[in-house]
């Protein structure tokens, strides 16, 4: 499994958030540095994010879920068109799953297991 992985739910509707693009990058002293791109499934989630075979790096990371072009795709006008979520991350041995709940005129997110 990656390292790192996501979640996303649409809770006005009550079902995962299928499509959503997202961008997972670490940011490299003075820029963000892109890691990878995935786009969640079925299920909203993205299992694969980096290959289970990349080493973490201590610092902070950044996932930026593309949140417009899914509301769009529902017929809903969204109030937040990106959803940038900053963590850091200490433990490099550890698995880091990082959930988003949306709805189009609210988030929250929450480190999960």
């Amino acid at each position: 499994m990656s390292p790192i992985t996501t979640h996303v739910l649409d809770v006005a509707k009550g079902q995962p958030a299928k499509g959503i693009s997202v961008v997972l990058e670490y940011f490299a002293g003075s820029d963000w540095e892109e890691l990878a791109r995935g786009v969640t499934n079925e299920d909203g989630r993205i299992a694969n994010l980096l290959p289970d075979t990349t080493a973490l790096r201590a610092g902070t990371y950044r996932i930026n879920f593309a949140t417009e072009s899914y509301f769009h795709k529902c017929g809903v006008k969204g109030f937040y068109p990106n959803v940038p979520v900053i963590f850091e991350i200490h433990d490099t041995a550890q698995h880091y799953h990082v959930p988003l709940l949306l709805s189009p005129y609210g988030y929250s997110t929450y480190r999960g297991s």
